[in-house]
């Protein structure tokens, strides 16, 4: 893709699984990999998770990941979808992000989340055995970060004089991530971008995003509302890898629910795609978007429209990454002559 070519409304979420006899290090050069091969497809953005406590992913540190792999792309956004704020203090939120866009500047995203991203023993670990709410701080933490990014303390704030240094002109294109109603709607009080986690609970993600837009509130008179919906996402012409990335996710959502960490190897996902219940008619999946490429394309154009969204983020995880960077290549592929019939013909 040229580079002064204009970007898909199209991102990408990785989680950094670990693939089966792989280890830490090949996994995060396969992200990298797999970032470039995005970037050259035309996505807009490649963003990185945090979770931990996690044998299987690569995802604890996604700052500094986020700095290995802006390094070597050129024009895709990076960041983190996202940094889990009660994980951290707004200081050093503000000191990281500060110094990912002194080294690269108008390149660099940072989505918040409330939530921890690990179990409650690791979160106790992770605020240095805290038992404060880390719901019920998340306004506070959040108008710190923003103050200390430029915003500025009132008078009289403890805080007023601290500088998150290195000093830059610029911020972070700033998200609120959410999978319930919070997210979005702290957001739109805001004047904060939103994403809605569709794959996590797709039964309200199109109202909340709707809502979002109506009730959106600018901080600044710059600001404006900008919907994200961020949803799992596979196509191949191939009907067995379709049927082994729906076995690779609810396998891997059994394990989570079981607490088992090992790497799903390439076997054990063909067997359970063959069996009955990942073939079953009972087993719509309509939290996912899976198919032909074609088939995947349309079905994710009247998504965006129908959720109003400005972009998608494709959360593609299980199968090994060769699949899923062809799964994206061929989604982009198909975007922009799909796009602009359906935008046509529906307003969108």
């Amino acid at each position: 893709m040229n580079e002064s070519a204009p970007s898909l409304p199209l991102s990408i979420l990785d989680f950094l699984g670990i693939e089966y006899g792989e280890t830490a290090a090949e996994c995060m050069a396969g992200g990298v990999k797999l970032a470039q091969a995005v970037e050259a497809a035309g996505y807009r953005r490649y963003w990185i998770s945090e979770h931990h406590n996690m044998l299987n992913l690569a995802c604890s540190a996604p700052e500094i990941l986020i700095a290995h792999v802006a390094a070597v792309t050129t024009r895709i956004r990076v960041g983190a979808a996202g940094i889990m704020l009660p994980n951290h203090t707004s200081l050093k939120v503000a000191e990281t992000f500060r110094t990912l866009l002194a080294l690269h500047p108008d390149r660099i995203d940072l989505a918040l989340g409330r939530a921890s991203g690990t179990d409650p023993v690791a979160a106790q670990a992770l605020r240095r055995g805290s038992c404060t709410d880390p719901a019920a701080e998340f306004p506070e933490q959040m108008a710190e970060l923003l103050a200390f990014l430029g915003e500025g303390f009132p008078v009289g704030h403890p805080y007023r004089k601290l500088i998150a240094a290195p000093v830059v002109d610029e911020l972070p294109q700033m998200f609120m991530l959410g999978s319930s109603q919070y997210g979005p709607r702290f957001a739109a009080g805001n004047g904060m971008s939103a994403v809605f986690a569709h794959h996590m609970n797709p039964q309200i993600a199109f109202d909340v995003l709707r809502d979002y837009r109506r009730t959106f509130t600018p901080r600044h008179p710059s600001d404006e509302p900008c919907a994200v919906l961020s949803l799992l996402a596979f196509a191949s012409e191939d009907p067995d890898s379709v049927a082994q990335f729906r076995a690779a996710w609810a396998l891997t959502m059994a394990n989570i629910r079981r607490g088992i960490q090992n790497q799903l190897q390439l076997n054990e996902i063909a067997e359970a795609a063959r069996s009955p219940q990942f073939r079953d008619e009972r087993y719509a999946w309509d939290h996912m978007v899976v198919g032909t490429p074609n088939d995947v394309v349309e079905r994710l154009i009247d998504i965006k429209a129908k959720a109003e969204a400005d972009e998608l983020v494709l959360v593609s995880p299980g199968l090994d990454r060769a699949r899923r960077i062809a799964s994206y290549q061929a989604i982009a592929d198909g975007w922009p002559r799909r796009a602009s019939v359906k935008t046509a013909n529906t307003g969108a």
